[in-house]
């Protein structure tokens, strides 16, 4: 499912929080001083759920200029921009402003709302919807709809709900290949759960359980718990407003602006090596060594400009420049930042970070710009990815490419580290990699080996691992075959259930009597507990009109682990297997092997079924047979 964030713009009291509940029916002022002052101070959220179920999240951002910062801060995330204007106010300084920013953040869509529609007459609408035009004019939002509303009639909401919707399905999807990360942008402490930060995952997808490090400190720490939208989820993805449950971490210990990341994804440095624009209705000239407020994400940080080149940046012109900074900060090539300055406090520009670790330049020194030229270029890279690319699911090595492309190992490896950074390469396996234009081949491949699956297995939950392999990858290594379909579940696409891989939006789908037939042989299964009858009679037990249903739903059940098949003719209902793998795994904690006659002791049964469950301990590797006895394998 594709996850995208959509994000408010505009002048203070032009009605976006209004706006946002009239679409939602959620209020994101969640302040007593924002109630009290009727403005947004903090970043206020909401999701916004359609019927054939096309999700967004969206975040409303503060219009007063003060609240400059946390406008900045919210804006990092976001996929589509509501730029919105009062009908009784017009274009305001804000207004332009947050366009810009918006624009310099690298936004490629949305749309512009008029609200308080109905406090006007259309004439004025007619004349507002010119000016817009204009004002948007050279901006991503230039073409794009205008929709008049009103939150407290009601006025062009579904209109605009619609609009919303579209532009949803049409936004490009984030890559789930990047390692993920998270600026923070509020920190907070719950009784009875520790720290807990909050923000938009940027990249990747991260799951409960993994290790991640908070940024630029460097302290490691591991993901105890995650929440979407107020509810517990296994795992989020790139476009997700995220709260994460941090263990071993106070409060005291974060910062907003900090960012949680995957383990040595990010780099750190007081200097950056950016392409830097200076907005073309900005009313100041960026000179060498100006002190400027550097907006990265949501954090704030101060740093001096040194132009390349030059010795001033007017309205409308960029240049190469390097930003040193105050304090270190943690970001990736790639990334889009603002500039405001220092005095007075007011947006003057932004741009593209080209290097995020880069030594201390001379401004003299005559190879900078080639240099700079080359890094946005990206085309020593392309070079990269394209061996990478023929080198397809063999999974390379460092040393296997720089043997190809006769380049120093640390300098391939630096390179292999940006490509994954970016998403244009993946780390499969440790220190082995592949193009993600081969996974693409991959996805579609597997695309059609699944739909076909579930077109004739309409009933099974998925497909085994092993079939799934032997039709991906014949003859592959089985690590780097697993690996590859790994990376297809960590996106999303690959659902697992049980011990089995489907379609991401698969559902096995019963007929109303195959849900008889299913609440009856469950009812069965449980009423047996371990001795079950053999399979065969269960089958007798339905009508010959219905037994090869019954076969397929019986089948249905396995593949979906509600039941554990220990034989073809023996199965047994997943909460009664739990309970016998306790029991067994009771007996091991004092003693170091198991016998079959032990186990048809503790378990109070016959000498067939406790044969059938220690020949299956066997056969998944919980244990291993020494002649009569079985001793621990792999373990429970």
């Amino acid at each position: 499912m594709k996850h995208v964030i959509i994000g408010t713009a505009g002048h203070v009291d032009h009605g976006k929080t209004l706006l946002i509940k009239a679409l939602t029916g959620i209020d994101t002022d969640r302040l007593i001083e924002e109630k009290k002052r009727g403005i947004t101070i903090e970043l206020g959220f909401a999701h916004l759920d359609w019927p054939d179920g096309t999700q967004a999240g969206i975040v409303d951002v503060p219009g007063h200029e003060k609240f400059i910062k946390n406008m900045l801060a919210g804006a990092g995330g976001i996929d589509l921009a509501m730029l919105v204007i009062a009908a009784d106010d017009g274009v305001m300084p804000q207004t332009v402003e947050h366009l810009d920013i918006l624009t310099l953040l690298g936004i490629r869509d949305g749309l512009t709302v008029i609200t308080k529609a109905d406090t006007v007459d259309p004439e004025w609408l007619e004349m507002m919807q010119e000016e817009i035009r204009e004002k948007t004019k050279g901006s991503f939002l230039e073409g794009k709809p205008i929709v008049a509303v009103s939150a407290y009639t009601g006025q062009g909401i579904p209109e605009l709900k619609e609009m919303l919707r579209k532009l949803v399905q049409d936004a490009e999807e984030k890559s789930l290949r990047i390692p993920f990360r998270l600026p923070v942008d509020r920190v907070f402490s719950v009784e009875g759960f520790g720290t807990v930060v909050t923000g938009t995952l940027i990249e990747g997808a991260v799951n409960e359980g993994d290790l991640a490090e908070l940024v630029p400190s460097g302290v490691q720490t591991r993901i105890r718990n995650l929440q979407v939208h107020g509810k517990n989820v296994e795992t989020a993805y790139a476009g997700q407003r995220v709260a994460i449950n941090l263990a071993g971490l106070k409060k005291e210990d974060i910062q907003r602006g900090n960012s949680i990341a995957k383990p040595g994804s990010v780099r750190v440095s007081r200097m950056l090596d950016v392409r830097l624009q200076n907005l073309a209705d900005s009313r100041r000239v960026i000179r060498n060594d100006s002190q400027v407020h550097l907006f990265h994400g949501a954090a704030v940080l101060l740093a001096k400009v040194v132009l390349f080149g030059r010795e001033e940046l007017k309205p409308g012109e960029s240049c190469y420049a390097q930003l040193r900074l105050t304090e270190p900060i943690a970001t990736k090539n790639g990334d889009r930042f603002v500039i405001r300055f220092f005095s007075p406090l007011e947006t003057v520009g932004g741009g593209v970070i080209l290097d995020d670790q880069p030594r201390r330049h001379k401004r003299s020194d005559p190879n900078i710009q080639k240099i700079l030229e080359l890094k946005e270029s990206g085309s020593r890279d392309d070079v990269t990815v394209q061996l990478l690319t023929e080198f397809g699911t063999r999974l390379p090595t460092a040393a296997q490419l720089v043997a190809k492309l006769q380049r120093e190992e640390a300098d391939i490896e630096g390179e292999l580290q940006d490509l994954c950074s970016w998403g244009r390469a993946v780390e499969a396996l440790p220190g082995r990699y592949v193009a993600a234009a081969v996974i693409d081949r991959v996805w579609k491949d597997c695309q059609e080996v699944m739909a076909l699956y579930h077109r004739l297995n309409p009933l099974h939950a998925g497909i085994q691992p092993a079939e799934l392999r032997q039709k991906l990858f014949k003859g592959m290594e089985r690590s780097c075959a697993d690996a590859l379909i790994g990376i297809l579940h960590q996106e999303g696409k690959l659902r697992r259930q049980g011990d089995r891989f489907a379609l991401s939006d698969f559902k096995v789908t019963l007929t109303k009597r195959q849900r008889g037939i299913r609440e009856k042989l469950l009812k069965i299964y449980t009423a047996a507990g371990i001795e079950t009858p053999i399979t065969d009679h269960v089958m007798e037990g339905f009508p010959a009109n219905e037994r090869a249903e019954a076969k397929q739903v019986l089948e249905s059940l396995l593949t979906s682990g509600e039941l554990v098949i220990l034989t073809p003719q023996i199965c047994l209902y997943r909460d009664t297997y739990q309970e016998i793998l306790h029991t067994a795994k009771r007996h091991f904690e004092t003693n170091d092997s198991l016998t079959l006659a032990q186990l048809r002791d503790l378990l109070n049964t016959s000498r067939k079924y406790a044969q059938a469950l220690v020949e299956y301990f066997d056969k998944i590797h919980i244990t291993r047979k020494d002649g009569d006895v079985h001793y621990l394998d792999q373990g429970f």
